[in-house]
């Protein structure tokens, strides 16, 4: 495989070239200096402190089982806690993969985390995905067993999404439940998603800033709803737990096709039947 990957962006970091098929690599433990495990300390110490006050009872709990605090976690250690939990393990990847290994990976209970780290100057913002937002943000819930299911679910749909063009609509569920999905708990809004949690200005922005609207989840809404990639959200969608979201992946296979059909809904823009979940 060379470096240049059909429909991914060009100029990508990560080393496509050593990667098998289905865009997994080893994770070379040993190849991380001392500095990458800095780097993650220090992202790590940041969004900690931030936790208590700002993210979901489940996040908490569960990366507090998984003991990333010390460096860039080894995902075979990560993967023997996972699997008799939820049946999910890690895979490396060299950053962003085609939406059909990415597809194929989720529904097999795969999760693709990206093996290299950020440099220093970018402890607060990254184009690209990298060890930390995946493996900080992704991976703790994937122990909760309800927002395993819907992962795993949400994985399966690929195929059917792909067949008929409604790849759109399906990345606009992740995007706005995976990664920017928040969570009332005893009426306060808290977040779960990854983009959020690991980044410090999103963290504060989505639970506690007075601009963003935060609506009630649907998943019509959602599935029409276009987003910012390089800025804070003006939109999220907040759900009361992670069961009502895999239950609501019964819905979505017939939603589909409607979906890529509807005229989207542009970023920050009201929508008829829209319910507002103010913060607590």
């Amino acid at each position: 495989m060379d470096g240049s990957v059909p429909g991914l962006p060009e100029g990508l970091r990560g080393d496509y070239h050593h990667a098998r098929p289905d865009f997994t690599l080893n994770q070379d433990m040993a190849a991380y200096a001392e500095a990458d495990h800095a780097t993650w300390r220090t992202l790590y110490a940041r969004q900690a402190a931030l936790l208590p006050r700002h993210a979901a009872a489940a996040f908490r709990e569960c990366l507090a089982r998984l003991g990333f605090a010390g460096g860039v976690p080894d995902f075979a250690q990560v993967s023997a806690r996972l699997r008799p939990a939820t049946g999910w393990s890690l895979v490396a990847v060299p950053g962003l993969i085609p939406d059909d290994a990415f597809f194929s990976h989720l529904a097999a209970r795969r999760f693709p985390v990206t093996h290299w780290i950020r440099r220093p100057d970018e402890l607060d913002y990254i184009v690209e995905p990298d060890v930390f937002h995946d493996a900080f943000g992704h991976v703790p819930l994937l122990l909760h067993p309800d927002f395993a299911e819907f992962l795993a679910a949400y994985g399966r749909l690929g195929e059917q999404a792909a067949r008929i063009g409604a790849l759109k609509p399906l990345a606009r569920l992740y995007w706005h439940m995976v990664e920017f999905g928040l969570i009332r708990e005893a009426g306060v809004i808290r977040a779960y998603g990854a983009g959020i949690l690991s980044s410090s200005a999103e963290t504060v922005h989505a639970t506690e800033g007075r601009q963003p609207r935060r609506l009630q989840f649907d998943p019509w809404r959602v599935l029409r709803s276009d987003y910012f990639i390089d800025d804070l959200q003006p939109t999220y969608f907040v759900i009361e737990d992670f069961a009502t979201l895999f239950a609501a992946m019964a819905k979505v296979p017939e939603m589909l096709a409607a979906a890529r059909d509807a005229p989207p809904i542009p970023p920050g823009t009201a929508a008829p039947g829209d319910l507002p979940c103010p913060l607590g």
